[in-house]
Order: structure tokens, then sequence, then C-alpha cells
């Protein structure tokens, strides 16, 4: 969740005060990791959520500001588009009441809220890039009323110092230029959150990085963008396009994106924070008046503001998170490859993959990431964008093998493991890990759902392109709601 500032314009002076800052920040975020100072006894997992708005068609509907007003509920925030929603699903231990519980709880905050955006004229949808969605309906008017979105836009576009270019090849070819930030409101997301104690940050990093590949290849669910068929995550692609600040001429030169995977595998949690200020420059540099040396002197934790906040605006796949709740400080893993949806049971699947398999692989005696170039993890992930679950990926000791393959063999069982030692008993895992082999059975996952349907419209009554993606996503609306696994969606 984006940390709301107001509408600025910076100075020099401002920006010199902020590297101070931060340098300051991470200084005492050093002090802080040799005095072992964090939060380690009640580690917890959390979930946010990012949905469209759409209208009862089922094209966006830019009312996010009227929705917010009736859900009125602390848990929901803006995004960056008009059509675009977020929900922060209050923290918990992973195995705390069961997966029901979870489970029941997510879908009444989420059915509150689509009865009361209902009210004005507004309804919920959780998809990777909106199917509907068109070139106009991404301009500056659809940016959020929120000035944290319109600096955030200012800024990149004064970095950059001419319009982005979003190129992507698939089935379809897209190209196109914009002149603000808004294509970024396509990508909506599912991201866990994984709390840590800070010595055990780099390997659950790794791991989580490790898997990025697998987990985008289960769970893609973007395959329709702008009116084009691209990849089936096409969310990848475009988010690492559309908030590039880079010409190409710095481009050329190495200088590394904002969204970013990563160059190499980590040994500490700091390494991730030193990056960010050795090779990012600030694009929101605002100073807190807290002193993070006094603040540690007299025995309290500060908030590090500069840190975190220079922090959001570099968009690892798995971001590191500093925090401090309850007055204790904690850091986390945000894991942030997957699409939003198809349903919430299929979120929780998603999520119970992701955090056994992390699990386990942490556990094991030779890390996987002891056994994988870096390089190969990324390469994973953007094939497996690129192909979905037809994807053929590397995975050490079995070589390159289809994506249903090595989870069926290989990694449904070790996140099983994961889970098991996590404390979930087998009448938890089964169902949630059920969905995952039954995917890879099926191979029919959301993206695999949207292309056959939208195919299957396109080639009956001939209805037009946009008129069979209106058509598609409000049939996917309807089996969204009955939470039926993606898998067991029927395609006529």
């Amino acid at each position: 969740m984006g940390r709301d500032v107001p509408a600025l314009v910076f100075t020099r002076e401002d920006r010199r005060r902020y590297r101070i800052k931060m340098q300051e920040c991470l200084e005492a975020f050093a002090q802080m990791l040799r005095e072992s100072r964090f939060e380690t006894e009640r580690p917890q997992v959390g979930l946010e959520i990012e949905l469209n708005l759409v209208d009862d068609r089922g094209e966006p509907a830019m009312r996010n500001s009227d929705a917010l007003e009736a859900i009125a509920d602390p848990a929901w925030s803006t995004e960056l588009g008009r059509f675009n929603l977020e929900i922060n699903i209050p923290p918990r231990q992973l195995t705390a009441g069961g997966p029901d519980a979870w489970e029941t709880e997510i879908r009444a905050a989420l059915n509150h809220a689509e009865d009361r955006a209902a009210s004005v004229g507004a309804h919920l949808i959780m998809v990777g890039t909106l199917p509907t969605l068109r070139q106009s309906d991404v301009g500056e008017a659809a940016l959020s009323e929120n000035p944290r979105y319109r600096l955030l836009n200012d800024q990149v576009f004064a970095a950059r110092g001419e319009d982005l270019h979003i190129e992507v090849d698939g089935v379809d070819r897209l190209r196109t230029y914009a002149d603000t930030i808004t294509p970024e409101a396509a990508c909506t997301s599912t991201q866990f959150h994984l709390q840590v104690a800070p010595e055990e940050f780099p390997d659950y990093w790794n791991a989580a990085q490790a898997v990025a590949g697998v987990q985008v290849a289960l769970a893609a669910n973007s395959p329709f963008l702008l009116g084009k068929e691209l990849w089936h995550e096409s969310r990848i692609p475009l988010f690492e396009q559309a908030t590039d600040t880079r010409p190409q001429e710095i481009k050329a030169q190495g200088v590394r994106p904002r969204v970013w995977f990563g160059e190499r595998w980590i040994n500490s949690v700091f390494d991730l924070f030193e990056e960010n200020l050795r090779y990012f420059p600030a694009l929101l540099p605002l100073c807190d008046e807290q002193d993070p040396a006094e603040t540690l002197d007299r025995g309290d934790i500060p908030e590090l503001g500069e840190l975190t906040l220079h922090n959001g605006t570099i968009y690892r796949w798995n971001r590191p998170v500093y925090a401090v709740a309850h007055d204790k400080p904690h850091v986390r893993v945000e894991n942030r490859v997957l699409p939003a949806g198809p349903t919430v049971a299929d979120t929780l699947a998603n999520g119970a993959f992701y955090y056994g398999l992390t699990r386990a692989l942490v556990e094991e005696e030779r890390p996987v990431w002891s056994r994988m170039s870096f390089s190969v993890a990324e390469d994973n992930l953007h094939t497996a964008a690129r192909h979905g679950i037809e994807a053929h990926l590397y995975w050490p000791g079995v070589g390159e093998v289809t994506v249903p393959e090595l989870v069926l063999r290989r990694l449904l069982p070790l996140a099983h493991r994961g889970l098991e030692l996590s404390g979930m008993d087998s009448a938890w895992r089964e169902p949630l890990l059920g969905i995952i082999e039954q995917r890879c059975v099926t191979g029919r996952n959301g993206a695999v759902w949207q292309k056959e349907m939208f195919h299957h419209i396109d080639a009956g009554t001939r209805p037009g392109r946009h008129e069979a993606l209106r058509r598609m996503t409000r049939q996917y609306m309807d089996y969204m709601h009955l939470n039926a696994p993606v898998h067991t969606w029927p395609v006529d």
C-alpha cells in the first residue's frame, strides 16, 4: 500500500537533504541489525489484492473515489488508475484458524466492497489485466486523484525526458507510446507478505527469486492487454516498461531499471536496501522530521521514513520491507510477481504453494540458489510470463522441463513438506495444494481459460474483438463470484 504524499515541487536542496537522510536511515538500519532489535517471535503472513472496477457491461469504471467513499473501510485504498482499488488484508499467523478462516475473512471483505461499490455503479473484478481496457482508458484523465500519483508521474517523466514506449510481442503485437504512467494501472497484482527474522531474510528472498518463474507459470492471468492477445502474463513486460525512467541511451549504458528482478543472490537484507541507495536516484525526496540516530539513542524505534519511501519507488518482484508494528520493527519479503485472481480459492492456493515451497527450500541442506545461476532464475520468470503453464523452465537436478511435470514431480511435495513444517496438517494442506495439482493435471489456469473463452465466443457469433472480450469478461466475473477454482471453469 503506497504512502500518501502532498503535491510538491522539489528543489536541489530537497534532493541533497533526502540523500543525507537516506544514508542516515541506512546506518540506523545497520545498527538495528547488529543489535538484533527486530521482532522474531510472532512471524506473520499478509496479503494485498489489487482489483479493477467495471460497470454493468464489464467496461472500465473510473469510479474509485466514489467506490472508496461507499465502502468506507480503511483496509481499502486507491491505486494508480481511477479504475483500480486495493485491499490490505490484516496480517495473521499462517496457521491461525486454518485456511477456511482466512478465506472467509477475505471473501466477506470483498463481498461487502462489491455490494457498496455497486451502489455507485461499479463492480470489482480480480484479474491481472482487464481485458476490456482500451488505449483511451489509460490516458492522463485515468490518473487517480491522490497527489502521490500525479507527483510520481511527473517525477518519472522528468527523469525520463520523453514519452514511454511500450512494446510487447505475443500472438498479436502491441506498439504504443504513453505520456503518463497510467498504463501501469492495467497491472493488478496479488502481493504475499512473509515476515521473517533478519538473519533468515536472505534465504527466504533467494528462495522466492528462485521460484518466481514457477509461480507466474502456474498463476498466469493476463493474456489480453489493450485489445491485444499477448503473453500469458502480459502484466510482467507491461509493468517493466510502464515505469521505466530510462531513455534508450541510459538503458544502453547498463543503468538498472526501477522494475527489477535484481542481479545476484544476497547474503543479508541490508544488501537490498544498500543497493536502493547506491543505484537509484530519489523520485520522491520527502524528508521526515525524525532523526533515526537520536531515536535509537533514546531507546525508541525509528520509522526510517526516507528509506521506506525510497524502497516503495523501486519495484523489485520480491521486495524487502521494513516496518514498525506495535512498537516492534520487523522485516518481510513482499512477493509481487503474481496477478490478481481469478478467485479467492485460487489466490489462497497460490499463497499456500508459495509459503510452503519457500519454507522447504530454505530448509534444504544444499540451497537451490547454490545450484542455479541468478540469470537462469530471471530467464525462468520471463519464459513463464510469455508461455504460462505451457512453459519449459530450468530447475537444478531436473534440467529444462514442463511446468506441470516440474511441479507434480518435484515442487508440490516440497510445498507440502514446507507447510507441514509450518504447522499445517494434511486436512488443511490437501484442499489448497490440490488446486495447484489440478491446474497442472488439466493444464488450465486463468490465462488459458481467458484465451479459450475469447476464441470460443469469437468463433461463434463473430461479434468483433472488443465485444468478444467484453462477453468473456462478464462470464469471468460470474465464475469469479462462485469461487470455484479456475481449472474447473467451463468454456461454453
